[in-house]
């Protein structure tokens, strides 16, 4: 029996020891899980929180804008443009004369389409002539053989000769053809664009007459030569 108590006592002795050693492990656990826990909370991927501290640039921002030059002028002859040019180059202004065409109106063209072969269009054309109204062989074009009966300015004129024709038994047609106008200007090389300052181009102004200056692309006008 004796031993048999013994037995017993080294038991709970050893229980109790061995319970002594495993709490505070567990409390260790339980802690750093927590730990881990706060930490896992305060993670976030970097394209989440980055999303909101980068601005998106915006398509205007994104495409460079399109280079811009400093134009004088305008000139209903080139040579006056070229004038202006050679003063610009020997002030040590690099410059070159542009073409512009620009849409002026519209004019309004009156005619016959081409008949079978160009003897049955001479034959009408003798026809029309004899009754005083002016009228061409059309020579080249879509045109080519038809009888052109004049261009004008404005509508009404082309519709009262249509109406004259009519009555004289012909069929005549009408096409709009534009009316382009071509002015020339001088372009200041982009390099060049702080010579070309405020007193200057009074100057210039008063050298030519009703001289304008103008910002346009550098690339949008057709160079003169």
């Amino acid at each position: 029996m004796r031993w048999f108590f013994l037995l017993l006592l080294v038991l709970n002795l050893f229980y109790y020891v061995w319970h002594q050693q495993q709490a505070p492990l567990r409390v260790k656990e339980v802690e750093s899980f927590s730990l881990y826990q706060g930490a896992r909370q305060n993670i976030r991927l970097v394209s989440e929180a980055d999303v909101a501290r980068v601005p998106v640039e915006s398509g205007a921002q994104a495409v460079s804008s399109q280079a811009v030059c400093l134009y004088l002028g305008s000139f209903e002859q080139e040579a006056e443009a070229l004038a202006l040019e050679q003063r610009l180059l020997s002030l040590d202004i690099q410059s070159g004369v542009r073409s512009i065409d620009a849409a002026a109106g519209v004019d309004y063209w009156v005619y016959l389409v081409p008949l079978a072969s160009r003897q049955a269009s001479l034959r009408q054309l003798k026809e029309l002539q004899a009754r005083k109204i002016d009228s061409y062989i059309i020579g080249q074009g879509d045109l080519a053989n038809g009888i052109s009966l004049g261009i004008f300015p404005r509508s009404d004129s082309a519709e009262s000769v249509m109406q004259r024709l009519r009555e004289a038994g012909y069929e005549p047609m009408l096409r709009e053809l534009s009316r382009a106008h071509r002015a020339y200007w001088v372009r200041i090389a982009p390099e060049s664009r702080r010579l070309a300052s405020d007193a200057l181009l009074e100057s210039l102004a008063r050298d030519f007459e009703r001289l304008e200056h103008q910002l346009m692309p550098c690339e949008g006008v057709a160079s003169a030569g």
